[in-house]
């Protein structure tokens, strides 16, 4: 392994406070452990209280006696986190759970839908006239306010800096780059890029995080620095120097993330198979059968319905806000590329002046500031929150549009695709959300947009775009990208 680190790289990698050194080894449980199992402790607070609640309100639903509400919420409160337990709903340790409850909600359903059995077991010794009642609204409540208590759960965990982890980059070249902006816009995961290692670095100064050394620091740096997590982002080193690297990591209990090869393809990888000891990643071609494409129909027709009649009362308000606060028309409409590179007329809320021209760079990609002043003072707030999108949810219900897709062109930037891969993302109909939504909306360069909705395509399944559904609301509400 390469040893010619210049004097400055030793002296950033090795110049550590006494203190930091000493907190170092008072804590050998490693970060990534004792923040885990600081999550699952809020967890089953959150778990026990939302049971307990759920037990009494229950029994009242029930038709029972105010006396059984101590008893029932006492029954249900333990025996929620104990089902819960039981299924997986503690035992994740991966950077999604962390992050975000989405990747649980199928084990959250099955768990609502398991303890109404033993609900209505309990409501039915205590003699309750409506057990059955009692028992579905236990299994509803119980997964509904599970979800929103784990949900502030992580929300309060994630503002705890101590639970953070010093994250240490090996490797320096446009993947090394990506992947720092992408920790750095997604607070949520933890994960703080405090610098990076390297024997020939790629891009100098072009990372924003400091060269700590070279892979020869990274024991070192490990021991002294406080590193808690290491992601190895591609490097010219060698097979041998990588495996040592990643060996020193484990020695030192310390996670180890590698990003894979061709892992802009890697969506659509849903399992690892085993070919005499060698794990292989297997990509699953998507299902696109008619089947398939009905019911993803059938969830657009079905979802947008509902969500225009349940949000029918603020989208009123919105447009006559709208019309009294600019001159102009409430709606705004716009050619847009659909489902194989047909177009159609999208409908938004209008949330600039009327005399505003769109901008269009020379990659195609509209033009978006923070502190645009074609804004109106309405419509800034409904972009904060998305609001200016609901009418698509017309385009949803007409069949231009899905729910989950990729992201509808402006004319512009479907005029600036020129390479055939790029065709791909018209494959499916383009949605109200999407990857691009979820993952910084604004905040993603153009290109980097184009990537999400390729691989969307290319891997695609029903699992995905409820995990996309689910995670939107949470994105919406945190406002990244909003503008």
């Amino acid at each position: 392994m390469s040893t010619n680190a210049t004097s400055a790289d030793s002296s950033a990698s090795l110049s550590v406070p006494t203190d930091v050194v000493s907190d170092a080894f008072v804590a050998p449980q490693p970060q990534a452990a004792r923040r885990h199992a600081q999550l699952r402790r809020q967890l089953l607070s959150a778990d026990v209280i939302c049971g307990s609640i759920t037990g009494a309100l229950a029994a009242l639903v029930t038709g029972l006696h105010w006396d059984t509400l101590p008893v029932v919420a006492l029954a249900i409160g333990l025996g929620w986190p104990v089902l819960a337990y039981v299924c997986g709903l503690y035992a994740s340790d991966d950077l999604r759970t962390w992050a975000s409850g989405v990747g649980e909600a199928p084990r959250l359903a099955v768990t609502s839908l398991l303890i109404s059995w033993p609900a209505f077991g309990i409501l039915a010794a205590l003699h309750g006239p409506h057990a059955v009642r009692g028992a579905l609204f236990a299994g509803a409540m119980t997964g509904a306010g599970a979800g929103l208590g784990r949900a502030a759960a992580r929300v309060g965990l994630h503002r705890v800096p101590s639970l953070r982890q010093r994250t240490l980059l090996l490797g320096s070249g446009a993947v090394a780059k990506q992947l720092v902006d992408r920790l750095q816009r997604h607070h949520e995961l933890g994960l703080d890029p405090v610098g990076f290692i390297d024997d020939d670095v790629h891009q100098p100064g072009e990372l924003g995080i400091p060269r700590l050394g070279t892979l020869d620091s990274l024991s070192d740096l490990i021991t002294f620095g406080r590193v808690d997590r290491v992601m190895i982002a591609f490097s010219r080193a060698s097979h041998e120097d990588l495996l040592h690297c990643i060996r020193v990591c484990r020695d030192k209990g310390v996670t180890v993330d590698i990003v894979p090869r061709l892992f802009e393809f890697l969506d659509g990888a849903r399992s690892i198979e085993l070919v005499g000891g060698i794990p292989l990643l297997s990509i699953q071609q998507p299902a696109l059968a008619p089947l398939s494409r009905f019911t993803k129909r059938a969830l657009d027709v079905a979802g947008a319905s509902v969500v225009l009649l349940l949000l029918s009362p603020l989208l009123l308000a919105v447009a006559v806000a709208i019309k009294l606060s600019s001159r102009g028309g409430v709606f705004f409409t716009q050619q847009r590329s659909g489902r194989g590179g047909r177009f159609f007329r999208l409908y938004k809320f209008r949330s600039m002046k009327v005399d505003a021209t769109v901008l269009v760079r020379e990659d195609g990609a509209i033009v978006k500031r923070p502190d645009d002043d074609r804004i109106t003072r309405v419509g800034r707030f409904i972009r904060r929150f998305s609001i200016d999108e609901a009418p698509q949810l017309l385009n949803v219900l007409k069949g231009d549009m899905s729910l989950v897709g990729p992201r509808p062109l402006v004319l512009a930037e479907h005029a600036a695709l020129s390479e055939d891969w790029q065709t791909r993302r018209a494959d499916l109909r383009p949605g109200l959300t999407g990857p691009w939504q979820i993952s910084g909306r604004s905040h993603i360069p153009f290109q980097d947009m184009i990537k999400f909705d390729y691989q969307y395509v290319a891997g695609w399944s029903l699992a995905r775009d409820v995990e996309i559904l689910l995670a939107t609301l949470p994105a919406v509400i945190s406002g990244r990208g909003a503008y």
